[in-house]
């Protein structure tokens, strides 16, 4: 047993990193101290009892571990590292449960790539982030990709003879590998875009109009709509700027915001004089926090993993350790201070932020009073449904307009999901999708490609997905262990009775519900095993939620059969045929644009695709009329 007086006096004067544990060995705090043996010895004096935090803490430390170190500084990174990786309970912690993405644009290779990261590394890459917007972040890597022509491909020497890749085929990539591509004319290209994500965006939003307006003149409303998306995704990552700075600096602006005793903390960048947006980041913290320590814990756990720290960082009130602070943020590169204005453009611009931050208190107040009142709502209503579900053919329900909340059970209601997918019964793919509540819990997302069911049966497919996610749950396998309160199918009273014969084989005491659709396939009924419903119409937030989770379900079905489909139809229709590689088969596509267009194709016409002769067009030839020619293939 670890004895705390004794180990207290082995303690050692040098700087260092102490870690408290509680009596399971979970890391409940880290701290640094320039003199370990007098820093942890306080926590068992009157220090240790000051504050209701440091109380629960102390009351809570069965053993201690140390790390010894040179200096301060040492002490501060490795505090730093260990915080990011125990997460401590009585640590400020920054709360962000998701990694955000950067734009990675690869400088180290001769004609760079433009990609999307989760991590960032000390390379000769240029990374620009974190965005928080994830699908912005795809709209526009796919919009410089299709204005730039960009290489995609990760070959970095093309020796004579090289192969052109399906992009080049299919117009893509004009072909870097063929030297078709000056080096200073794609070099031009990456400068351009390295401007625009160093906020130079108005040239790139000003011909994304122009084209939107052009296409909406010619009627065109599909790439209308598309250029629209991209306005709206260049303005996520870019917001309107509000204010300029005459001598165009680049820092941010770091604000911590209170909103119903939850701390967040508030970063406006700046930069090239700009104010050009705004990140919120909810903090772990306690009540006896001073807004000080709040402000210092996240600026050091915040830019420690930042790929790009500006030269100033801009604050309301001075942070804790600020001079160790600078010199911490200083060693990445560049010096970093950290400034409080008193007079001057920055005070002004401190103090837009400062009314912003008022303003995003009030929103997220409200934001937050009417999530919780959707949580409570939906967590009722899904209560009557299980509760409908569980009550057995013909039962009748009281009050079931009111809903019903379980005191029982205080956790937000696990919903399980289930959709299948094919075209003519051909590529049968299942999906399973799981909600918490309002939350999608992606982590748990299920795929099955139907293995036993051959032809259009839905009520088969859905049987086996159901019947291997739940055989799997009874053999103990950790991927499928957590239960859900009810399964939701996307369908009626069909689909439920399928659903529930597999799980009364297997002794799976789960209740089942259908969500039935109207002639205008919108959602009507929540559907039981023996015919009763429960009407949608008078209940607007259930209606709502069962048509997310229904879309989720659906689309995630789709995306995994679309996956397969085209897999097998170019491979089966194309890869199948002697005589045609993977060099021919581009070629075919690149020429006819569609396999259906080379079913339909002659020999002769066939002969003059690229790199065709008459063994291999009579060899296209004769596989489609054996297989049907003009057979559709998507």
């Amino acid at each position: 047993m670890f004895d705390i007086k004794e180990n207290l006096k082995k303690l050692p004067t040098c700087p260092g990193v102490y870690m408290h544990k509680d009596s399971l060995g979970q890391v409940i705090y880290v701290g640094k101290a320039i003199n370990l043996r007098n820093r942890v010895r306080q926590y068992f004096q009157t220090y240790g009892k000051s504050t209701p935090k440091l109380r629960a803490l102390t009351g809570q430390i069965a053993e201690f571990e140390y790390i010894t170190c040179a200096s301060e500084m040492e002490a501060f990174i490795l505090e730093c590292n260990l915080i990011k990786k125990y997460q401590p309970k009585y640590n400020i912690l920054l709360r962000d449960d998701k990694t955000y993405p950067y734009i990675m644009i690869t400088t180290s290779e001769p004609y760079p790539r433009v990609l999307k990261t989760r991590k960032i590394r000390k390379d000769k890459n240029r990374y620009f982030g974190p965005y928080s917007d994830v699908g912005a972040v795809n709209n526009i890597i796919e919009l410089f990709s299709n204005i730039y022509s960009l290489k995609r491909c990760k070959d970095l020497d093309f020796p004579e003879g090289f192969r052109p890749c399906l992009n080049y085929h299919i117009k893509d990539c004009k072909g870097i590998c063929l030297g078709n591509v000056s080096r200073e004319e794609y070099g031009n290209n990456i400068k351009e875009i390295i401007q625009f994500l160093s906020g130079k965006d108005k040239p790139m939003l000003d011909y994304l109009q122009n084209k939107m307006m052009e296409a909406s003149d010619a009627l065109d409303f599909e790439n209308a709509a598309k250029y629209r998306d991209y306005i709206s995704s260049l303005k996520s990552l870019e917001e309107t700027q509000r204010v300029t700075i005459v001598n165009g600096s680049d820092f941010d602006i770091v604000l911590p915001v209170k909103v119903d005793g939850a701390n967040y903390v508030s970063v406006f960048p700046v930069r090239k004089g700009r104010l050009s947006g705004r990140e919120s980041f909810p903090i772990q913290s306690e009540a006896g926090d001073t807004e000080a320590v709040i402000v210092g814990e996240f600026i050091k756990q915040y830019y420690s993993r930042f790929a790009n720290v500006p030269h100033e960082i801009i604050v309301a009130k001075e942070p804790a350790e600020k001079a160790l602070l600078e010199t911490f943020l200083s060693a990445q590169g560049h010096k970093v201070t950290i400034t409080v204005p008193q007079r001057g453009e920055k005070r002004a611009l401190l103090m837009l932020a400062i009314r912003d931050s008022s303003e995003m208190t009030k929103s997220l107040t409200e934001r937050a009073a009417g999530r919780k009142e959707r949580e409570a709502t939906v967590r009722r209503e899904i209560g009557m449904v299980v509760r409908a579900a569980r009550a057995g053919d013909g039962a009748a329900l009281d009050n079931i307009d009111e809903g019903f909340d379980d005191p029982t059970h205080p956790e937000p209601y696990r919903v399980e999901s289930y959709d299948i997918s094919n075209t003519a019964g051909v590529d049968s793919v299942g999906a399973m999708v799981v909600f918490s509540g309002l939350e999608r819990v992606r982590k748990d997302y299920r795929r099955f490609k139907i293995k036993t069911i051959e032809g259009p049966n839905d009520y088969g497919s859905l049987q086996e997905v159901l019947y291997r996610r739940y055989k799997r749950a009874l053999e103990g396998d950790p991927a499928f262990k957590i239960m859900p309160d009810i399964i939701l199918i996307d369908g009626g009273q069909g689909q439920v009775n399928a659903a529930k014969k597999i799980l009364d084989a297997l002794g799976v005491d789960v209740p089942v519900a259908g969500m039935a659709k109207d002639d205008k396939h919108r959602t009507r009924a929540i559907v039981f095993s023996d015919g009763r419903e429960i009407s949608l119409k008078g209940h607007q937030v259930l209606f709502t939620y069962c048509g997310t989770v229904q879309e989720e379900v659906h689309r995630f079905a789709i995306d995994y059969h679309h996956q397969l489909h085209t897999k097998s139809s170019v491979h089966s229709v194309l890869d199948n045929i002697e005589g045609i590689g993977p060099k021919r088969r581009n070629e075919l596509l690149a020429h006819f644009k569609t396999v259906d267009n080379i079913s339909k194709a002659s020999v002769e016409e066939l002969e003059q695709a690229p790199g065709m002769n008459s063994k291999a067009a009579e060899s296209v030839y004769s596989y489609f009329r054996k297989h049907g020619a003009g057979r559709k293939t998507e």
